[in-house]
């Protein structure tokens, strides 16, 4: 076990959360950058990194890295610091940015234990949550890259859309926690939380209620509702709070937040 792997979400430091579904499309980017957004309005300017190759994130925050050489990516391949690939994004919160060339790093680096840790062990050598949460945008596939994320969090809040198909991703990605637990041996706190809600929909409700049947408490309250304020957002690179604050999605993600604070899922 790496040095430091005992630190989770202990010893002074702040919460550590990925956030994760092994589906994409529903919600993982909006979910990370929203939180994102609202924890700097509240004065707590968090580090979110991206973990996804597809470098959403990175570019709805404003902090596209021209080369893999600025991205996370470097990280892995050059051994570079994650403080030094830090960016700040206009939106006030931190970004350590994603690139294409991090689809390499699960064939470069294969699955070995050094692997799967690295993140961990460079955040906690860096000891870059002493003052300030970090918050990981997982690639939706398992590979390297989003086990990192697990490895390195001691939350993970997992989005499902309200469809059946990502039911399904729900229950796999709820199957590969499980088989984790024995590796992990502190497993992360965790929550579900449904996204793309609509009120007026019968299967939205009965997702809903199966969901609970299975998850039970770790299943969030709040619900994300379908809202075009949050469609629209990532399209002119703003979060929600500064594109349309008044609108349903950001009123859902205030919601959302304070009850992960209330469970002291953000410590």
């Amino acid at each position: 076990m790496p040095d430091g792997w005992c630190r989770r979400g202990g010893g002074g430091s702040l919460a550590r959360i990925v956030v994760f579904n092994q589906k994409g499309g529903v919600g993982k980017t909006t979910t990370t950058l929203n939180l994102a957004a609202l924890l700097v309005r509240r004065g707590r300017a968090p580090l979110v990194i991206d973990l996804d190759p597809q470098a959403h994130l990175s570019a709805i925050s404003g902090t596209v890295a021209s080369d893999g050489r600025d991205s996370l990516y470097a990280f892995y391949q050059d051994g570079k610091q994650l403080a030094e690939l830090s960016r700040a994004s206009a939106g006030g919160w931190s970004v350590i940015p994603s690139h294409l060339d991090l689809s390499k790093v699960d064939t470069q680096f294969g699955k070995g234990p050094q692997a799967l840790y690295r993140l961990n062990t460079g955040i906690v050598g860096e000891k870059l949550n002493t003052d300030r949460t970090i918050l990981m945008d997982a690639s939706p596939q398992l590979g390297v890259l989003s086990l990192n994320g697990i490895f390195a969090c001691d939350r993970v809040l997992i989005p499902i859309s309200a469809d059946y198909l990502a039911v399904n991703g729900a229950l796999q990605v709820d199957r590969t926690l499980r088989a984790l637990e024995r590796v992990l041996k502190k497993p992360p706190l965790r929550r579900f939380v449904l996204t793309r809600f609509d009120m007026r929909r019968k299967m939205s409700w009965g997702i809903d209620q199966d969901l609970r049947q299975r998850f039970g408490v770790e299943l969030c309250e709040t619900r994300i509702s379908e809202n075009v304020s949050l469609a629209e957002s990532p399209g002119v690179n703003r979060d929600v709070f500064a594109h349309a604050p008044e609108s349903r999605g950001a009123r859902d993600y205030t919601a959302l937040l304070d009850e992960l604070e209330a469970a002291e899922f953000f410590n």
